[in-house]
């Protein structure tokens, strides 16, 4: 090959790209549906009273916490009510009192999720979170012991009643 010209010498590389695979979705844990529903839920059970939020102090915003990170740092002494009310405005914003945009009340549940993560990892929040769903479950279980009731009715009427054949020839 060293007798050869230079220009057989030459080598051309070719890069062949092969097609990319498109984006994998991201596996969410959770959908904005479930994260709607759980905001849902931490609300009405606060509103209820089911639970209890320790709001942080002011001489705790003032320390590097995770809660210093996730409220404003406000040093004087109404941080506490600057975290209050901050959390009220968002609760008005989700809850539709407070004229939003589309975009803003998505922003206000996902802030008040993330203010729910930070209570439970804090270990401020004191009670249970209720599902919205137990009424329903709760008004069900009437109803389907309501039915139950008038099957029982129903059947203990089938069973003591006296049937018309037998009748007459028990009175003669």
């Amino acid at each position: 090959m060293s007798n050869q010209p230079s220009d057989y010498r030459k080598v051309i590389s070719v890069k062949i790209k092969r097609k990319s695979d498109p984006p994998a979705e991201p596996v969410l844990l959770y959908s904005k549906q479930e994260i709607r529903r759980f905001v849902s839920e931490f609300v009405s059970s606060w509103i209820r009273g089911d639970l209890i939020i320790r709001f942080p102090t002011a001489a705790e915003l003032a320390k590097k916490t995770p809660l210093s990170i996730a409220f404003p740092n406000d040093p004087s002494v109404s941080a506490e009510l600057k975290i209050k009310e901050h959390y009220v405005d968002l609760l008005s914003v989700v809850a539709g009192i407070k004229p939003a945009s589309t975009t803003e009340q998505e922003k206000a549940i996902e802030e008040v999720f993330k203010m729910l993560l930070m209570f439970r990892s804090a270990n401020r929040i004191e009670g249970k979170i209720l599902s919205n769903d137990l009424e329903k479950r709760l008004e069900k279980l009437e109803e389907t012991a309501k039915n139950q009731a008038k099957l029982v009715d129903q059947i203990t009427g089938f069973l003591f009643t006296p049937k018309k054949g037998k009748q007459k020839k028990l009175d003669s």
